[in-house]
């Protein structure tokens, strides 16, 4: 076992082959660096005094959480050791299998994420429902709703406000578990390369998170069925593209092409294009907001953007 390191003054290009070597070999890594606390408000790499002390450079937490994201592994809780220092402890993801692997049914691992456990998430779904603003006791379309877990953010959007909600799905006992969260929406299921589906109706707001680059689903078909067929003419979108995966439960940054070793964005990037270009095409305001996850979403332009958006 490689004993712990002390980096004090290292530039961070010798820093990340070398907790990368060890992390390689063992699966773990620990090492002390200058307090992150102790430095606010200093750019990372800036020289830290304690006193008249100079104590090394400065990184900020947020340096070390990207690092270890980057190298594949878990950040433990940082311990003080004295003298200005902590200790880091990096451990090497476990080898367990993605959420979506045993399909997206009730029995698989992914009904165990919550994304609204990620405040990025979070915070950016609130402020697009509210940027949609559908009308009390409007109707709202949720296309891959799976468990329905994300509907959770239209209360704390909308408090008080009621809304006839359908949400749609392949899985059956996804949708079960849907029905058991929220009695008073409807669930059913239907593939949405089957829309437009008139009986459903038009809609004020229309969401499809992490939906669009599904296998099968072609988006601009997709989006022009709800365009054209299930929309109200004051109604708007939310569209979620992933930027991320789990990795051994944890959210690690970037959207990952087969045989590509670190995130390449270009596809992402692609259809996120696309979809605004369509959306603006054809009379929308669109905002592109988030981080692991990428809402598109989109307004009529001829209304205003409501304002106290925030959550």
């Amino acid at each position: 076992m490689t004993a712990p390191m002390h980096f004090t003054s290292e530039p961070l290009s010798v820093i990340v082959p070398t907790v990368r070597r060890v992390l390689a070999e063992e699966g773990r890594v620990t090492f002390s660096v200058p307090d992150p606390d102790l430095g606010l408000g200093l750019y990372a790499g800036e020289a830290l005094h304690i006193g008249s002390q100079n104590a090394g450079l400065h990184r900020p937490l947020s340096v070390w959480v990207d690092l270890a994201d980057l190298l594949g592994a878990h950040l433990h809780t940082p311990e003080h050791v004295g003298a200005g220092r902590v200790r880091l402890t990096l451990q090497r993801y476990a080898s367990t299998p993605a959420p979506d692997a045993a399909g997206y049914g009730a029995e698989g691992h992914w009904a165990r994420v919550d994304k609204l456990e990620d405040p990025v998430f979070l915070t950016t779904i609130v402020e697009a429902l509210r940027r949609v603003n559908p009308p009390a006791g409007g109707r709202i379309l949720a296309l891959g709703v799976n468990g329905g877990r994300e509907l959770d953010a239209l209360a704390l959007a909308f408090p008080g406000r009621t809304f006839e909600v359908i949400g749609i799905d392949l899985d059956e006992s996804a949708l079960a578990t849907a029905r058991a969260r929220y009695p008073e929406f409807a669930f059913y299921v239907l593939d949405v390369n089957t829309l437009p589906q008139p009986e459903l109706g038009t809609f004020d707001l229309v969401l499809a998170l992490s939906l669009l680059q599904s296998p099968g689903v072609v988006p601009h078909d997709l989006l022009r069925a709800i365009r054209r067929h299930h929309l109200t003419p004051t109604g708007g979108l939310i569209l979620g593209f992933p930027n991320a995966r789990y990795l051994d439960g944890q959210l690690s940054y970037g959207a990952r092409m087969r045989n590509y070793a670190r995130p390449d964005l270009s596809l992402l990037c692609t259809d996120v294009t696309q979809a605004r270009r369509q959306l603006q095409k054809h009379g929308f305001k669109v905002f592109v907001t988030g981080k692991y996850e990428v809402l598109v979403t989109a307004i009529p332009a001829a209304i205003e953007t409501p304002t106290g958006l925030e959550f």
